[in-house]
């Protein structure tokens, strides 16, 4: 058993600390201070020490004329006022009126000497202080001197219970640690100023997160990757300002991957992360990017998570992504972020994102399940249901789109259409006259260029998922980070008229839409039985440099904001760009209508030619 602390012992008597199971009548104490850097005694180990005094205890205590109220401290406590830690989610500083008290208690203490404002040998007995090497105060660079400004330090001086009741800590004080007056968090709950066993003077190891996860439980973290990887972090951490210590896999830093009790650049959330260099970012820390050290993870693990096949071997390197021409890229100017989503489920008019809007660090898994269902890689993310309803946590991947590609779409249209779109959750409405299979399956069962060779298993009664578009054009991730092909294809998709056909222009139809079925006019067929050279069917028109975006709108057309049947019809995809095909003299629109399996007529003018119910086969 570790011998009792007296001046543990103490503060709990005058009222300035509480017992938890470390801090009893008879508290547990350290195994003490000497030769560790709060041994400022002339034999400490440190710049900060005295020129001749040997004694060690003396610059904390005194045990005559000690200052009021406290531990027999030897020092006075001077009135200062420092610039606290504040964030929207700090649920107890919005219970004391928005922020959070000034130091107080055990913390004020502890800041007699880490504020940098006094002496280090500026004590009460003996009389006029203790010499002391160099300048006698902590140099202004040292991570030990916090100075006056606390706002990228972990809180302090508030109690536990105001915190409370948060899904995210732990439902009562943990009694493992010690706290100030009732259940107020001070310096002492993390640390122990005596004891240096684990290093940082902390209250218990914080290997895996054990300290850090005594009060922050936030469900769903121990099983997450960033919690259980066994990546080495070489050449990736400790980053300033954790320097220390020299854990070498992901899992053993845990949450210090990410953030840091002290010093924090992004004080919300205590976040490591900054675009002020040296920037530090999902992206930019080696962790998802070739550099520095190259990303711990593997594309063979990320895309069995998505449900995809690899197609490179290399690690997937985000942030090369989202450098690319077409991509989701972080907003200049705004940290990274880790919460998990943006606190709008729904953000209007938005054009760049942060990584936190698709993934939850905290939850974030490898867990593989077929589309349209959020895969580990989304766990517990905020989206937008298919009713525009706005929902804690995604169900589908496409709620998570939804939030920026729905209602509140900034998108602009890759191709105007007669039936104007933009609004990716009416698009995919299962109940449209024709969608791709999003939400869910198609309507028209019978999809004759369905599977193709590049995706055998694939039937046309399957639901497919946003990332079998628009994703990483590469196939290292699998998400849709960045391509070279805007919107942020997988393959290439050329929509402009007069594009010669061929595989590689249309590589994304026909990833899942077997070329040699739509080039032999299968489901639309020529106008005669007899083969001509004549235009007519798939091939007629690709051949004449029609792309399939003249025809046909990928997402799906939705008539909520049109009258039925104004517009022609709608089934097979077809939603005519209507820069390339023109009304018929005297209609209001290009129009196809469907008169029966594989067949149809259109009203319209293409290409300079005129069709006035031009009826196929």
């Amino acid at each position: 058993m570790r011998r009792a602390d007296p001046v543990r012992a103490a503060l709990i008597a005058l009222g300035l600390a509480a017992p938890g199971l470390a801090g009893t009548a008879a508290a547990q104490g350290g195994a003490g201070i000497v030769g560790t850097k709060h041994d400022l005694s002339a034999f400490g180990p440190g710049p900060a020490r005295s020129s001749g005094e040997t004694r060690i205890c003396v610059f904390c205590h005194t045990p005559h004329n000690a200052a009021a109220l406290s531990p027999l401290w030897n020092k006075n406590l001077e009135p200062q006022t420092y610039q606290v830690y504040a964030s929207p989610t700090l649920q107890a500083a919005q219970k004391l009126g928005g922020t959070l008290p000034q130091p107080s208690g055990p913390t004020k203490l502890c800041l007699s000497c880490h504020d940098g404002t006094i002496a280090l040998g500026a004590v009460l007995n003996p009389p006029g202080g203790i010499p002391m090497q160099g300048t006698g105060t902590l140099p202004a660079s040292s991570l030990s001197n916090f100075g006056l400004d606390l706002s990228g330090h972990h809180p302090v001086s508030f109690r536990y219970s105001d915190s409370l009741p948060n899904p995210n800590l732990a439902p009562s004080p943990p009694r493992t640690l010690v706290y100030g007056a009732a259940d107020e968090i001070h310096c002492i709950t993390c640390h122990d100023p005596h004891d240096n066993r684990n290093g940082r003077f902390l209250a218990q190891g914080n290997r895996y997160s054990a300290l850090c996860v005594t009060c922050h439980q936030i469900p769903g973290w121990s099983a997450s990757a960033h919690a259980t990887s066994t990546a080495s972090v070489a050449g990736i951490l400790p980053r300033a300002p954790n320097d220390w210590p020299a854990y070498g896999q992901l899992n053993e830093w845990g949450c210090e991957a990410c953030h840091t009790p002290h010093f924090a650049p992004t004080a919300e959330q205590l976040l490591l992360f900054t675009d002020t260099p040296p920037a530090y970012s999902c992206t930019t820390a080696g962790c998802h990017s070739s550099t520095p050290g190259g990303p711990p993870h593997t594309s063979g693990a990320i895309s069995a998570a998505l449900g995809t096949t690899p197609r490179i071997t290399a690690p997937p390197d985000i942030g090369a992504q989202i450098r690319k021409s077409s991509a989701h890229r972080p907003p200049a100017g705004a940290a990274a972020s880790t919460s998990g989503g943006s606190p709008a489920a729904a953000r209007v008019g938005v054009r760049t994102v942060t990584c936190a809007d698709c993934h939850n660090a905290h939850v974030v898994n490898a867990v593989r399940v077929p589309p349209p269902n959020v895969s580990g890689l989304l766990a517990n993310v905020p989206g937008v249901d298919r009713n525009g309803v706005a929902v804690r946590a995604a169900t589908y991947t496409y709620e998570v789109c939804f939030k920026c590609h729905g209602d509140n779409s900034g998108d602009v249209p890759v191709v105007p259409r007669v039936v104007p779109g933009g609004n990716a959750r009416l698009a995919f409405d299962p109940n449209n006259p024709s969608s791709h299979p999003v939400i869910g399956p198609g309507r028209n069962p019978n999809v004759p260029s369905i599977p193709s060779s590049l995706a055998p298993t694939l039937r046309a009664s399957d639901t497919i998922g946003c990332t079998s578009c628009h994703a990483d054009d590469e196939g290292g991730s699998g998400g849709p980070h960045g391509s070279s092909f805007a919107p942020i294809l997988a393959e290439r998709y050329e929509t402009a008229d007069g594009t010669p056909e061929s595989y590689d222009v249309y590589a994304l139809c026909y990833r899942c839409h077997e070329r040699t079925s739509l080039l032999a006019d299968v489901s639309f067929r020529r106008k005669t039985l007899r083969k001509t050279s004549s235009g007519g069917g798939h091939s007629g028109h690709l051949a004449s440099g029609a792309s399939c975006a003249a025809c046909h709108d990928p997402h799906g057309i939705s008539l909520a904001t049109s009258s039925p049947g104004a517009t022609g019809d709608h089934t097979s995809l077809i939603n005519f760009d209507a820069r390339v095909v023109l009304p018929a003299p005297g209609a209001a629109v290009p129009a196809f209508r469907k008169t029966g399996p594989f067949s149809g007529s259109c009203t319209l003018v293409c290409h300079g030619v005129t069709h006035v119910d031009l009826a196929y086969p």
